[in-house]
């Protein structure tokens, strides 16, 4: 063999050596991160009461989930606790994997007493904040953590690198057990008692008597950047969040980037997601200033009218002396008119390494209305609904009612008969006025209906709000997507017009979005994750009243279009 020869072989050699050093590399980056999830009851005192509470490893709130884009994760989930429980990862697009989303007799029965279930999925083009939380009646009042998920190795950031990352997570305490709570008024038909407290990772804070020792801490140091990783895990509530003399820049939503904009408040709705970068201010200035959270309220409704506070408080070299502390400005509760300019300014990143891929062309459109009824009270029973009924809540004036057989199993196995039935409308049966005088008929009717989506097909929804009790805002969630949020506005909605002035360029990315009060929002999504999704008002009372539904997208042709079989150890109802 010749010197050429020799050369040409090496050289292929070397090519051949690098191609694959740099594929392991690349799939080096991936890893599977294992996890143990036990839950079980501790007891835990806030507001100078102490309660028994189901916990996840002892931890409220729960532990933080880490991982990278591309890692599969699997959390093994144990019960000790009498209640069953079923968890949900929130924001996880579970692409193939529905057997792992968690939502309790949709994609899976709970895991019952004494039982384990493994769930196991992989994070495919994701990355930002995401969370996890109980997904089976009121259990995620204490079962919820942060779930991060760090970009790529060597992938930066789109915004400025951050001295440090804080998770921010709000949620609600209640003196007494919350499922005794929702089991109460699901038996007398009227509202739940509302929460005692709003918490920021799980404290209190100075705002409420017996809780100034709870109280949530940002030690910061000047003049460095700080990324907030902040999540509305509230049942019930949407919240404005601001910080005192300082204004935030709002870099993701939902686990995507946005546009960065300044603000000196958030609004964040359950279920949603919000990473701000707080810059310091230069030198130490002499003072601590509360960050506080209170409620945006919509509908006549009962909610917690209080605020919860944590302090951001600078680290100095000198002996810390008594500092003023310094009080942010709030808007006013009902303050629709900031809360539509914030949603409003949310816009997808839209660049070439991160597209904003709203399909243009749709295959099917739906208009669903969302909103509060009643429904007929049992026989010799008075509930504390209007005039004698039972509260309800309904899409498309369809109240969902919980099947006791797991939803995908039921479509996996061909045994949907008597489970489900497959019509859910496209439309309203009944057009009205939604957002004027509310009929005298506020009877909803009731049914376990799914809508059935061919694979890849593009939807176009939009969610119309309705007055039929009173107009409210409603966080929906849809499970398995992600949606672009193409166009909002107030009253009914016009499909003659108000298309036009969709944003098909850069809308916001999300997978929990408000339906105004009082009006619609219209969303698109690619139906290309088959499977069984839950899609419901992440207010969690409205959820127990039945505003919630599923879609069915069937399998494609193609192996990787079809829904893998169920784990050996899914749970049984």
């Amino acid at each position: 063999m010749g010197a050429p020869e020799i050369k040409l072989l090496v050289s292929i050699q070397f090519l051949v050596g690098f191609i694959t050093l740099f594929l392991f590399s690349q799939h080096a980056q991936a890893i599977t991160r294992n996890y143990e999830f036990n839950i079980t009851m501790i007891n835990v005192t806030r507001l100078c009461h102490t309660k028994s509470m189901v916990t996840v490893n002892g931890q409220f709130p729960g532990p933080r989930i880490v991982a990278r884009e591309g890692d599969r994760l699997l959390i093994k989930v144990t019960n000790h606790v009498p209640n069953n429980i079923s968890i949900h990862w929130h924001g996880i697009r579970q692409l193939r994997s529905g057997w792992a989303d968690g939502p309790a007799y949709v994609t899976q029965c709970p895991i019952q007493t004494g039982q384990s279930y493994i769930y196991n999925f992989t994070i495919v083009g994701q990355r930002g904040t995401l969370w996890w939380h109980a997904h089976i009646s009121w259990l995620r009042s204490t079962l919820y953590g942060p779930l991060i998920i760090l970009p790529k190795h060597n992938v930066p950031y789109p915004f400025e690198k951050p001295y440090k990352e804080v998770p921010i997570i709000f949620g609600e305490w209640f003196n007494a057990d919350t499922e005794a709570i929702i089991s109460q008024a699901l038996q007398t038909g009227g509202a739940p008692n509302v929460s005692d407290a709003y918490t920021i990772n799980g404290l209190p804070g100075p705002l409420y008597n017996c809780s100034a020792k709870d109280t949530f801490k940002l030690r910061v140091e000047p003049g460095k950047t700080y990324l907030l990783r902040m999540i509305n895990a509230a049942l019930n509530d949407e919240l404005f969040f601001s910080i005192a003399n300082h204004s935030l820049t709002v870099v993701d939503a939902d686990a995507v980037y946005v546009k960065p904009f300044k603000t000196n408040t958030i609004l964040i709705a359950p279920g949603q997601t919000t990473n701000v970068l707080l810059r310091t201010k230069p030198k130490f200035p002499g003072a601590t200033f509360l960050m506080t959270a209170r409620p945006y309220v919509t509908g006549p409704g009962t909610f917690d009218n209080s605020t919860v506070a944590g302090i951001l408080e600078y680290e100095s070299d000198g002996q810390m002396k008594t500092l003023p502390l310094y009080k942010p400005v709030l808007p006013p509760l009902n303050d629709t008119s900031f809360a539509t300019k914030f949603s409003k300014r949310l816009r997808s990143l839209a660049t070439p390494q991160f597209p904003a891929k709203v399909p243009q062309k749709i295959d099917q459109h739906f208009f669903f209305t969302v909103g509060l009824g009643t429904s007929q009270c049992d026989r010799n029973q008075t509930c504390q609904g209007p005039n004698g009924t039972r509260l309800a809540a309904s899409v498309s004036n369809i109240s969902f009612i919980q099947p006791t057989t797991a939803l995908l199993q039921a479509h996996f196995t061909g045994q949907s008969s008597g489970v489900y039935s497959p019509d859910f409308p496209f439309s309203p049966l009944h057009w009205f006025n939604y957002t004027g005088n509310p009929p005298n008929n506020t009877m909803v009717s009731n049914g376990t209906k799914l809508m059935v989506l061919k694979y890849n097909t593009s939807v176009e929804l939009v969610m119309q709000d309705t007055s039929i009790l009173a107009a409210e805002s409603h966080p929906l969630h849809l499970h398995g997507f992600n949606f672009f949020v193409v166009g909002q506005g107030f009253g009914n909605y016009d499909p003659k017009n108000d298309p036009k002035s969709f944003n098909l360029v850069d809308p916001v990315e999300r997978n929990t979005v408000g339906v105004p009060a009082g009006g619609w929002v219209a969303i698109r999504f690619l139906a290309d994750n088959p499977g069984v999704w839950f899609m419901h008002c992440h207010l969690e009372v409205h959820t127990s009243w039945g505003l919630k539904m599923a879609w069915l997208v069937l399998d494609g042709k193609l192996p990787n279009q079809k829904l893998l079989p169920p784990p050996l150890d899914l749970p049984k109802c």
